[in-house]
């Protein structure tokens, strides 16, 4: 049996991957250092958006409140800090135990729900765990909190900004991987089956509450790694990670590359930030004033940009590869 080539959607994720994996040695090479700490959030927020396209594009749960989770990892990096466990290890099994509990408790009451109600009580736990951390003001309250040192890997030291882009390439990479065979499993099969008609499930036998809760409980995990790992980029923690713009941000991200597809969020994230990092900081050279313009009202242009993308190509960035390589199959 002929074996089927090779899509033109693997060329172009693994294309991509190669330039991620190529940034920091061809960033100074062009003068552009700060290149790896911008690809370095790109990739961040790509893997929180993969853990959200795990039950907005694969479960067809559209949750508000996925932010919640990056603040979490964000807070667990930072509060251990605080109190000098660095241990990169112990942090990492604090913030997951913490995702889970939380992840678990908040789908139980979510997931009861559907539609416009499950969207509004994500969008509230989010904005309760919000202000429960502005009140923390031994941990900076609304200011956020300065981390004093990054997370301790013993041999690998994560001040060296190469080394911990690399950490976060690997991560990303993994939790690929893993979406993969996990959306291709029986597992996968069934929480698709659950997005289409739910009903039926049930009919057939099929646990679809714990399906969907297993779904959500990873999801959230993924976005507490994306949250550590944001934590260590930045040096910095703040209830703006927690917010729910941040969640909508991540809506976004997923809408941008193609919902339901596992490479569309990382593609979404690099097209938002980098037309995001343009924009505001826009110079050249134009007349009448025309740079300070757009680099002042940068958020109105990255709307239009977003509305024409998404009214030009429904399914995304990426999905539109997708979708033309199923049209013609």
């Amino acid at each position: 049996m002929a074996r089927q080539p090779l899509s033109l959607r693997f060329w172009f994720a693994a294309a991509f991957s190669l330039l991620l994996a190529l940034v920091p040695i061809l960033a100074p090479l062009i003068g552009q250092p700060h290149y790896v700490t911008m690809f370095s959030r790109i990739m961040i927020f790509g893997l929180a958006a993969v853990g959200l396209n795990f039950i907005l594009g694969f479960g067809g749960l559209v949750s508000f409140g996925h932010a919640l989770y990056v603040g979490l990892g964000a807070y667990a990096v930072g509060i251990m800090s605080f109190h000098g466990i660095t241990n990169a290890w112990a942090q990492l099994a604090a913030a997951l135990s913490v995702g889970a509990v939380a992840a678990v408790l908040i789908g139980l009451v979510c997931l009861r729900t559907s539609g416009l109600a499950f969207i509004m009580i994500t969008l509230a736990f989010t904005q309760m765990v919000y202000f429960l951390a502005v009140s923390l003001t031994q941990y900076g309250g609304d200011d956020g909190m300065p981390i004093p040192a990054r997370s301790d890997l013993g041999l690998l030291s994560l001040d060296h900004g190469a080394v911990l882009y690399y950490l976060i390439f690997a991560v990303l990479m993994l939790i690929l991987y893993v979406a993969h065979r996990v959306v291709h499993s029986r597992f996968g099969v069934v929480l698709s089956g659950c997005k289409s008609n739910e009903r039926r499930m049930i009919a057939l036998g099929f646990p679809t509450l714990r399906y969907k809760l297993s779904a959500y409980v990873i999801s959230a995990l993924i976005c507490v790694i994306a949250g550590m790992l944001l934590a260590n980029l930045t040096r910095y923690t703040a209830p703006a990670y927690l917010n729910w713009v941040a969640s909508g941000d991540l809506i976004v991200m997923v809408v941008f590359g193609g919902v339901g597809t596992l490479f569309g969020p990382v593609v979404g994230s690099a097209a938002l930030v980098i037309v995001e990092e343009a924009l505001s900081s826009f110079s050249l050279g134009l007349p009448w004033g025309m740079d300070d313009l757009i680099s002042t009202h940068w958020l109105g242009l990255l709307g239009i940009f977003i509305l024409v993308v998404v009214l030009q190509l429904k399914r995304g960035l990426y999905g539109a590869l997708v979708a033309r390589e199923q049209g013609s199959n």
